[in-house]
């Protein structure tokens, strides 16, 4: 039987691709209906799904035949979509980031917990091939001691007028929670707390460059975030380069690794073969998609799942990296 799945807000700059993920699994998934407070977008999605628009969320939460809802709405609205999702009892997608700061996310994060229901949320980068493979050889100790890593997620949306139009509540930090480091930032701050653990002290400078959705919205920005283990992380994140060409570098007292345009250069005294002379190419099958992933996993297949705590901490430390930005301090993340 088809696993029934709603749509609850159709916001986000990356709604258009899950809506194209539904389409490829129409004999798994069948899409009971969409619902946003502006009709017009609602409607386009509803058409493009050939189901029907939701003229109020509530038609949703009360129907007990949907399994399932994809929340894309502006960030402003997860904590209250979140709660009616909980109450209704529906497994939920909730794109990123889960919220505003530590507090909104941490409670969401105990409703979705205490009510057992699955959750994930748009961190596919965990999905990458390198980022499965650099996991598993941080975690099988072939860096020796970390001493630092550095990490980027950049591109030219500013540069390019990608938040013109449609997408432009997210460069309205009032209404995203954030601008150009939340939330191009978060993606790698996630795989640097999945590689590491939770950073016990940060700080940062983001800014806008351009100014082009205001001065208010950040554009850029640059972080140094402690760990327990004694790791230096520096993180880097904006709307306005040309290139991204280095996004990973790991540095251990007995591995290397660097990431250079889609290519892993490998080094370890603990791998065989792992010189760093050339492209290291012994990669772990990619994970599929986050999206994919929470739709294997509504329809009954186990599927390893960013948790809701993981999704909270991720939002606890860039609200302390944005006040330290603010404060010109250091600030120790509220877990």
């Amino acid at each position: 039987m088809k696993k029934r799945i709603a749509l609850v807000g159709c916001a986000h700059i990356h709604t258009p691709s899950f809506v194209k993920m539904l389409l490829e699994r129409k004999e798994e998934f069948d899409v009971a209906g969409v619902w946003d407070p502006e009709q017009e977008r609602a409607q386009k999605n509803a058409d493009q799904l050939n189901c029907r628009v939701c003229l109020a969320d509530s038609e949703i939460w009360n129907d007990p035949s949907i399994d399932a809802v994809v929340i894309c709405s502006e960030t402003k609205r997860h904590e209250e979509l979140v709660r009616e999702a909980v109450a209704a009892k529906k497994h939920m997608f909730v794109e990123k980031p889960l919220g505003f700061a530590a507090g909104d996310a941490r409670e969401m994060a105990e409703q979705i917990e205490n009510a057992g229901l699955l959750f994930q949320t748009g961190y596919f980068r965990r999905g990458d091939a390198i980022f499965q493979f650099l996991r598993e050889q941080i975690q099988n100790g072939a860096f020796g001691t970390i001493s630092r890593i550095r990490m980027t997620n950049c591109h030219s949306g500013s540069l390019g007028g990608w938040f013109d139009s449609g997408w432009r509540w997210m460069a309205d930090p009032a209404i995203a929670g954030c601008g150009a480091f939340g939330d191009l930032g978060t993606h790698v701050l996630d795989i640097m707390m999945w590689f590491l653990g939770k950073p016990e002290l940060v700080t940062a400078d983001i800014r806008p460059v351009t100014a082009r959705y205001g001065t208010t919205c950040d554009e850029t920005g640059e972080a140094i975030l402690q760990f327990p283990n004694g790791t230096i992380g520096t993180l880097a994140a904006g709307w306005v380069d040309l290139a991204d060409p280095v996004p990973c570098q790991i540095s251990g007292t007995e591995g290397h690794a660097v990431v250079i345009n889609g290519q892993l250069f490998f080094k370890s005294s603990h791998v065989e073969g792992a010189d760093g002379s050339s492209p290291w190419t012994k990669l772990p099958e990619g994970k599929p998609h986050a999206f994919q992933r929470f739709l294997n996993a509504i329809a009954g297949q186990k599927e390893a799942l960013v948790s809701p705590r993981e999704a909270a901490e991720r939002s606890a430390v860039m609200e302390a990296l944005y006040q330290a930005s603010r404060d010109k301090s250091w600030k120790k993340p509220v877990y």
